[in-house]
C-alpha cells in the first residue's frame, strides 16, 4: 500500500501562502479546531456539549481524546467529516475551513476520512470481502481496482484467510478487522477510530491497537480516537486531551499527562492503572514513630521528567538503614520512566526529612505517608 497523502482541499492559493509564511508551524497541523462549540435542543432547553475547543493534530500523529461519559468526545470527532456541523467556530484541515463546504466537497472529504465504530457495522448479510468491497462499488471503482484492493486490504488487517466468511462466523477482534480494512478503502489521511476497542476483550484490545499502530507507521495517516479507557491512551497514542462538559481540562503528550496530571478528572481516569494504598498497610500507618523500630514509609513519584530508570542501589544506599519495596513500578512511555514506589525505611540515621531529601535525587515527588511498625 502507499503512504496516504495530504487532504487536497480547494482553497486560495494566495491566502495560505501568506497564512504558511507567516505562521510556519501550520504547514504540520493537519486537523485544527478553532473557537468549536456544539449545542443540541434538549428537552429542557439548550445543551452545550463542546464550548470553545482550540486544539491541533498535527500530521502523522495517534491523536487521543478522553472524557467521561458526555463529555463531548463523540461530537467533537464527528465534526472532523462533518457528521456534526458545529454550532460556533471552525474545523480546518490542512488549513482549509470544512464548514464552506457544498454537498460535493462534502463526499470527496469524506472519502478521504475513514471511520471506524466500536460495534463495527457491517452488513451481516454479506461475506467480508463484500463489507470490505462496498465503499468502492458505491464509489464506481471498476471490478479489477476493487479486487485488488480488498485483497491488499485483507492482508493487511490479517484476514486473508476469511474472504468468504460473514459478520457471524467472525470474533470480536476479526469484526474490527474488517471494519478497518472497509474504512481504509480510499486511502484516507486521517483515520477516526469511535471507541473501537470497547466491546474487545483485553487480548483483543491490544492485538487491534497493535494493528492501528502499524497502519498509521506503513501508511503515514493521522489516526485520532477517542475512548475512555487510559490504557488505550497509553499503549498507542502520542498526545491526548481531557474533555469534561464540553471544554478542555488538559492536554499533552501522554507521558507528561499520565507521569503528572493536574485535573483532578485526569487522576481519577488514570486511577484504575495506579497502585492504591494497600488498606493493610493504610490500617497500620501512625502519624508519629513509635520506637526506634517503627519504619518511615515513603511513596516516591515517577514523572517522567527524567527519561532514566532510578538506580534502586545507589537509592537504597542513600536512605541508609534497611529499604524495603512495599509496592509499586516503573513503566516506560515514550522514552520517559513513570510510575511510583512505596518504600518503608527502617533504622536510617537520618530523620524523615532528610530521608525525603535524599529520596528527591532519584525521585521528582517524594511524600511522608506515615509510619508503621
Amino acid at each position: 500500500m502507499t503512504a496516504a497523502t495530504p487532504l487536497r482541499l480547494e482553497s486560495p492559493a494566495l491566502k495560505n501562502a501568506q497564512r504558511t509564511e507567516l505562521h510556519p508551524e501550520l504547514n504540520r497541523v493537519h486537523v485544527r479546531f478553532v473557537g468549536l462549540g456544539k449545542t443540541y435542543n434538549g428537552q429542557q432547553g439548550p445543551v452545550a456539549a463542546l464550548q470553545g475547543i482550540d486544539l491541533a493534530i498535527q500530521h502523522g500523529e495517534v491523536f487521543g481524546i478522553i472524557g467521561r461519559s458526555g463529555a463531548g468526545k463523540s461530537s467533537l470527532i464527528r465534526t472532523i467529516n462533518r457528521l456534526e456541523q458545529p454550532s460556533t467556530g471552525r474545523v480546518l484541515i490542512d488549513q482549509v475551513d470544512i464548514g464552506e463546504f457544498d454537498e460535493d466537497r462534502l463526499v470527496a472529504l469524506r472519502r478521504r476520512i475513514g471511520m471506524i465504530f466500536q460495534h463495527f457495522n457491517l452488513m451481516s448479510a454479506k461475506t467480508v470481502w463484500q463489507n470490505v468491497e462496498l465503499p468502492l462499488k458505491v464509489a464506481g471503482v471498476s471490478k479489477d481496482k476493487r479486487e485488488r484492493k480488498v485483497r491488499e486490504l485483507l492482508e493487511l488487517v490479517g484476514l486473508q484467510g476469511k474472504h468468504n466468511a460473514y459478520p457471524a462466523q467472525l470474533s470480536g477482534g476479526q469484526k474490527q478487522r474488517v471494519g478497518i480494512a472497509r474504512a481504509l478503502v480510499h486511502d484516507p489521511a486521517i483515520l477516526l477510530c469511535d471507541e473501537a476497542t470497547s466491546a474487545l476483550d483485553p487480548e483483543t484490545t491490544q492485538s487491534i491497537l497493535g494493528l492501528l499502530r502499524e497502519i498509521n507507521q506503513r501508511l503515514g495517516l493521522t489516526i485520532v480516537l477517542i475512548t475512555h479507557e487510559m490504557a488505550v491512551i497509553r499503549d498507542i497514542c502520542d498526545r491526548v486531551v481531557v474533555l469534561e462538559h464540553g471544554k478542555i481540562v488538559e492536554q499533552g503528550p501522554v507521558w507528561e499527562v499520565f507521569g503528572n496530571p493536574q485535573h483532578e478528572v485526569s487522576k481519577t481516569l488514570l486511577a484504575p492503572l495506579q497502585h492504591a494504598l494497600p488498606e493493610e498497610l493504610q490500617s497500620r500507618l501512625r502519624p508519629l514513630p513509635l520506637s526506634s523500630e517503627t519504619a518511615v514509609v515513603l511513596r516516591l513519584q515517577f514523572t517522567g521528567s527524567a527519561t532514566d530508570e532510578p538506580d534502586l542501589a545507589a537509592l537504597f544506599s542513600a536512605l541508609g538503614g534497611r529499604v524495603r519495596l512495599l509496592q509499586g513500578g516503573v513503566e516506560r512511555i515514550q522514552g520517559h520512566a513513570l510510575g511510583q514506589l512505596l518504600l518503608a525505611v527502617t533504622g536510617s540515621p537520618f530523620d524523615a526529612e532528610d530521608v525525603c531529601q535524599r529520596a528527591s535525587q532519584w525521585a521528582q515527588q517524594v511524600e511522608v505517608l506515615g509510619y508503621v511498625v
